[in-house]
């Protein structure tokens, strides 16, 4: 909510009122999207959430694994297809008509009407949802930095400018519903081939790279070649595994050349000195535990003039609270933080801060509610340098 109420507790408030499970709750909101809709259900008593072309559903999110051996040895039969640098973006098609949301659940159609039209032109489908991750690209489909593709993203207006000036492509790799029929609960597999015959592939509007194997050689090298076109690395999904939105379950696991960079909200700014004294210069991070966030650090340094203005901006109006110079805000903004290492701190509230962070990206298609946890946070610490 706009005030800075977590989805926890209005999904708790929500069972609270009704006398309903918050599990139950949750689960109806991962397919319906909307907490408002999902109160008018349990208030009627039917929590039974069907799929609708047209409402967003979240989507299924990657555990960590220390390592691609690691990784290949937690399930039967396995995937692996590249881990993209860019934004996840599902695809809404009835008929014609072509709706794309956000991780976000935002609908985002306005800004990308070249992905719009290649879905009308090249799925082979009545009526489906499907996901992918979309990227910016050069002329010779080299992929680009999140940092540009946020362009786009956040594009209002001059957006017939903005689709010849920054090129995108979209790598499909999830089918959840296919003309009438659910695939959620359908496996991996058989999702997987479903979508391979309903997708017409061009260069800008394809299939994700994807090999199963059970062979670490094999994976191995084409992990190294993810790396090589300056991909994040690997995800190894469990081909037996049905879909769970909403959810980091641990049948998708990412691996990665570095340690995963925080996705953490700003609860809280420092005016500047001297000639920064315009600029909001210093922020106070904090990842989720639960249904609240949490302290894990600041960050006074590594920003560009730009990028300090640019923060400036988005922060002001979101201010509540001022006490000198430091003021507290609402917790809409997220950042996505790179560091050299995590450490043990009793100074913030969640037990941990951060040695070197540095300003990534503006997460303009993530929310407070996908910032990083503090579960994740203490996984990531017992991964550096092979604690257990």
């Amino acid at each position: 909510m706009r005030v800075g109420v977590a989805a926890g507790l209005v999904r708790d408030a929500i069972a609270k009122a009704f006398d309903r499970n918050a599990n139950e709750i949750e689960k109806t909101f991962d397919i319906v999207g909307d907490y408002g809709r999902v109160a008018q259900l349990a208030k009627k008593g039917v929590l039974k959430a069907k799929i609708v072309v047209g409402s967003p559903i979240r989507v299924m999110l990657a555990d960590r694994a220390p390592d691609l051996k690691t990784a290949l040895s937690e399930f039967e039969k396995v995937a692996v297809e590249w881990k993209y640098d860019g934004f996840r973006i599902a695809v809404h098609k009835d008929g014609s008509k072509i709706i794309l949301f956000s991780r976000r659940l935002e609908n985002v159609t306005n800004q990308f009407p070249d992905i719009a039209q290649w879905s009308k032109e090249n799925i082979k489908a009545k009526e489906c949802i499907i996901e992918g991750e979309a990227l910016a690209v050069d002329k010779h489909l080299r992929p680009l930095p999140f940092q540009v593709l946020s362009r786009r993203i956040q594009r209002k207006y001059d957006i017939e400018k903005m689709v010849k000036e920054i090129l995108v492509q979209v790598n499909l790799f999830e089918l959840l519903y296919l003309n009438g029929v659910s695939y959620m609960e359908k496996p991996l597999s058989e999702r997987w081939n479903a979508l391979k015959k309903i997708i017409k592939e061009t260069e800008h509007f394809r299939l994700a790279d994807h090999l199963e194997t059970s062979s670490y050689e094999q994976a191995n090298k084409f992990y190294k070649k993810s790396l090589a076109m300056n991909q994040e690395g690997v995800i190894v999904k469990n081909l037996n595994a049905h879909y769970q939105p909403g959810k980091r379950v641990g049948n998708w696991v990412k691996v990665k050349k570095i340690l995963d960079p925080l996705d953490l909200v700003v609860i809280g700014a420092e005016w500047g000195e001297g000639r920064k004294s315009k600029w909001l210069s210093s922020v106070i991070l904090a990842a989720r535990d639960r249904s609240k966030l949490v302290s894990t650090g600041r960050m006074a340094s590594g920003f560009t003039e730009e990028q300090l203005g640019e923060l400036t901006k988005t922060l002001k109006p979101l201010i509540i609270k001022e006490d000198g110079k430091i003021v507290t805000v609402k917790p809409q903004v997220v950042l996505e933080i790179g560091y050299e290492e995590l450490q043990k701190s009793p100074k913030y509230e969640s037990g941990y801060a951060m040695r070197f962070p540095r300003l990534l990206n503006f997460r303009t298609d993530k929310s407070p509610e996908d910032c990083t946890t503090l579960k994740e946070i203490e996984k990531i610490y017992s991964l550096q340098r092979g604690r257990k």
